[in-house]
């Protein structure tokens, strides 16, 4: 359907620029191995774009688009109101698409490198605090025998135990989980598997819920055994997540987003705040650098406080 559509707004460009989008979303999807989500992003970044050209110039070779052009399609958007992180993704979008044509000799200039991102406003990570996190998980009439019950709250405890993201956790498969070695097997962004330790106490829950879907007759419908379902059996969905973690949230938080992502912060948060090492925290959140994971440290300045407090003498 999208290509249907793609199709009649490249209908001002040759033909083989057609072909060459539909290449370079392969190219991104398969040999990049970029996530479904930016997938999909891109596709629809390209979508604005060649219908903001199409629409405001009168050219038929895409060498005939100008830095002056791309500038005016970020102008326009930023007009009605779009962030700078969605217009930064955007460009991140173009650029790798003109790149892509560059390497595959379509063109042999590239007007993106006249393109200055906006600079974004640093935002640190929401999180909940760790008493409040102690008060959702300590109530253990939570853990009843009841099956969705029993697996909204799992789901809540998977996230804050390991911090993995959303799709991880949706993907999460029964032979993932290495009960003798206390881990779990994600696989995270561009297809990269990790390791993640869990506790004992995770262990047995993850235990107790398998027995309680054996009990209750709740078997996978799909070929591969998730661990999180439906009650008829169907893999859990991202909407449906969102519902849970937004549910127990907002019984113990006043912040205003309420998802899987805080919960993947809040456990950041926590670990730096107990001493965790950056290194460790990285390589279990899975990010490719050691900037991404040290947004975190601003948010353990109360940590510092309380130390300042408690070892100087004037404090």
């Amino acid at each position: 359907m999208f290509y249907k559509r793609f199709f009649v707004i490249l209908s001002s460009f040759p033909f083989f620029i057609y072909t060459m989008t539909e290449k370079f979303l392969k190219y991104i999807k398969y040999e990049k191995r970029y996530s479904l989500n930016t997938y999909i992003a891109y596709k629809n970044d390209l979508e604005q774009f060649y219908t903001f050209i199409s629409s405001t110039y009168e050219i038929s070779e895409i060498s005939a688009v100008t830095h002056q052009m791309i500038r005016s399609w970020l102008a326009s958007l930023m007009e009605t109101g779009i962030q700078a992180r969605s217009i930064n993704r955007k460009i991140t979008t173009i650029k790798s698409f003109y790149k892509y044509l560059l390497k595959e000799r379509v063109l042999s200039t590239n007007p993106t490198i006249k393109i200055v991102s906006p600079k974004t406003p640093k935002k640190l990570p929401v999180y909940v605090e760790e008493v409040n996190m102690e008060t959702l998980l300590d109530n253990k009439n939570d853990f009843s025998e009841e099956y969705l019950q029993y697996r909204n709250i799992l789901i809540i405890e998977v996230f804050y135990n390991t911090g993995i993201r959303l799709t991880e956790l949706i993907n999460l498969k029964q032979e993932d989980i290495d009960f003798v070695n206390l881990t779990i097997k994600v696989l995270g962004k561009r297809n990269k598997e990790r390791i993640i330790p869990i506790t004992k106490d995770l262990k047995d829950k993850f235990l107790l819920f398998s027995k309680l879907k054996e009990n209750q007759g709740i078997i996978s419908k799909d070929k591969l055994s998730f661990v999180f379902l439906t009650n008829n059996g169907k893999k859990v969905y991202p909407k449906l997540v969102y519902r849970i973690v937004n549910y127990y949230l907002s019984g113990i938080t006043t912040i205003n987003k309420k998802s899987p992502h805080v919960l993947r912060h809040t456990f950041a948060t926590h670990m730096l705040n107990n001493g965790a090492d950056l290194n460790a925290i990285k390589e279990i959140l899975g990010h490719s650098n050691l900037s991404a994971t040290q947004v975190y440290t601003h948010n353990t300045i109360n940590k510092l406080k309380s130390i300042y407090k408690q070892a100087h003498p004037r404090a």
